[in-house]
């Protein structure tokens, strides 16, 4: 008679696999904080862009009539999708940097609790609201920063689901990737 036990092992590594139990097998699939704070931003803005731009092709949910996006944008389709990606791909680039000199030495922390959580994603939303708030403010008072920056953000009268990032790399430099970076570095461990 054949043993049970290879079988109830096999079993006990899906079982861990799917469950992602504390007791993984070697098997399992584990992506870092870090990866995930890089990236799930970056997805999660293009579905919620893909659900909404979808969207648009239903009657009862535009806002703008069919066609205004092309007769009143400065900015094409195109021209706005290259500038997402550059301030994504510059946003990555960014965070990934930050946690190498931030990052760990490569001991697993102790969860915080729920409190000091809600208390961190406080302190972080507050700085970056104010940060973007200030800096936008500051680009509409200074003329020449308007002007020769701030207005590409403008080109986009009629707005497209994904072009919220859409704005002079500088500018998405200043206020999107440096903004969210202090945001996280200011808001205490």
């Amino acid at each position: 008679m054949k043993s049970m036990a290879p079988t109830r092992k096999l079993y006990q590594e899906i079982k861990d696999i799917v469950l992602l139990s504390d007791h993984r097998s070697s098997m399992a699939f584990e992506v870092s904080d870090e990866v995930l704070s890089t990236y799930v931003p970056v997805a999660v803005y293009w579905i919620f862009s893909g659900i909404y731009g979808l969207l648009g092709y239903l009657e009862g949910c535009r806002l703008h009539p069919k066609g205004a996006e092309e007769e009143e944008n400065v900015a094409s389709k195109l021209q706005v999708l290259r500038g997402v990606l550059l301030q994504q791909v510059v946003q990555i680039a960014v965070v990934t940097l930050m946690m190498k000199v931030v990052g760990d030495e490569g001991m697993a922390p102790q969860q915080p609790s729920f409190l000091v959580c809600a208390c961190q994603f406080l302190i972080a939303m507050v700085v970056l609201d104010l940060w973007q708030y200030f800096g936008h403010r500051y680009m509409h008072v200074n003329k020449f920063l308007y002007k020769h920056i701030h207005s590409k953000h403008h080109a986009l009268v009629v707005p497209y689901a994904w072009g919220s990032l859409y704005n002079h790399p500088l500018e998405g430099l200043l206020l999107d990737t440096i903004g969210g970076s202090l945001a996280f570095l200011l808001s205490p461990a």
